[in-house]
C-alpha cells in the first residue's frame, strides 16, 4: 500500500524555503534531514595546483578557501563521482580575488556566488592556480554539503481559550516555527514568537500535531531547495531498494 504524504510550502525561494510535511514519522523526517546534509552529491574543488602564489597566504590556506567556494551542481546523470571539472584563476594585485574570478571548463559547473572573497593581493602580488572539482557527498567532507541549514520542528496547533482571569498577569508564551490556527499556517516570526502578542488577554493551549513537521532548508547555491529535497528523497528510495534486494538474496 502506498503511503500518502501532504506537502505545503510556507515560504519558498530558490535557496531558502520552509514547508510542512504531514503523514511522516519522526524517524522518516530525520532521515530526510540527514539525506539532505550527507547523501546528496555536490561539486567542490578537491585538488589545487599553484602556478604562482606571491600573496601573504600559504598554498594550503588558499586551497582550503577555494575548496569551500560553492559550485553549481549539474543535473543528475551529467557527471559521475569519478569525473572532474577544471577551474582556473589568475588575478594580479592590487586587487581582491573573488570566486567570480574562477573560470570553469564546463558551463554546468560555475561558482554559485561571484562575490566570495578569496585573497586580497597587494602590489606585485599574484595568484595563478588551476583546480579540479569533483562530485562527492557531505558524509565524506563538509564542503560537499549542499544543505547549509537543514532542520525541522513539530507543527504546533494553538487553541484559544477564555479570557485571562481579572487581575491575573498574562505570562509570555514563546514558540518558534509555524503554528496551525483554524487550519491556517502562521509563521511565529509574524508575532515575534510570543503568543501573548497574537492573543493578548487570552488563555492558549499549544500541542504538537502528530506526524506533521515543518522543515526549514537553506542551500549554498549548489542547487535549489526543490532539487535538494527531491534528490534527498531519491537517495532514500535508492538505499531502500538496495537493502530490499540484499535481503532477498
Amino acid at each position: 500500500m502506498t503511503e500518502e504524504y501532504d506537502v505545503e510550502f510556507v515560504e519558498r525561494e530558490d535557496r531558502k524555503a520552509r514547508f510542512l510535511v504531514r503523514g511522516v514519522t519522526p524517524a522518516f523526517a530525520n532521515g530526510i534531514r540527514r539525506a539532505m546534509i550527507a547523501d546528496v552529491p555536490t561539486m567542490a574543488i578537491d585538488t589545487v595546483r599553484f602556478v604562482e602564489n606571491s600573496s601573504v597566504m600559504f598554498d594550503e590556506q588558499l586551497a582550503l578557501r577555494l575548496g569551500l567556494v560553492p559550485l553549481t551542481t549539474p543535473p543528475e546523470g551529467e557527471f559521475t563521482e569519478d569525473d572532474t571539472v577544471t577551474l582556473s584563476i589568475d588575478v594580479e594585485g592590487p586587487a581582491t580575488a573573488y570566486s567570480g574570478d574562477l573560470v570553469s571548463s564546463d558551463d554546468l559547473v560555475q561558482p554559485a556566488d561571484e562575490n566570495v572573497p578569496i585573497i586580497e593581493l597587494k602590489d606585485d602580488q599574484r595568484l595563478e592556480a588551476e583546480a579540479d572539482a569533483v562530485l562527492n557527498r557531505g558524509k565524506d567532507h563538509a564542503k560537499h554539503q549542499g544543505g547549509v541549514a537543514v532542520g525541522y520542528r513539530h507543527l504546533q496547533r494553538v487553541e484559544v481559550g477564555d479570557d485571562v482571569p481579572e487581575f491575573e498577569e498574562q505570562e509570555r508564551r514563546i514558540v518558534r516555527g509555524v503554528i496551525e490556527e483554524d487550519g491556517e499556517l502562521v509563521p511565529t516570526s509574524e508575532f515575534d514568537h510570543d503568543l501573548t502578542n497574537r492573543y493578548p488577554g487570552k488563555e492558549v493551549r499549544v500541542e504538537d500535531v502528530p506526524n506533521a513537521f515543518v522543515f526549514h532548508v537553506e542551500t549554498d547555491g549548489s542547487f535549489t531547495v526543490d532539487e535538494l529535497v527531491t534528490r534527498a528523497v531519491d537517495s532514500i528510495e535508492a538505499r531502500a531498494i538496495e537493502l530490499e534486494e540484499a535481503v532477498q538474496l
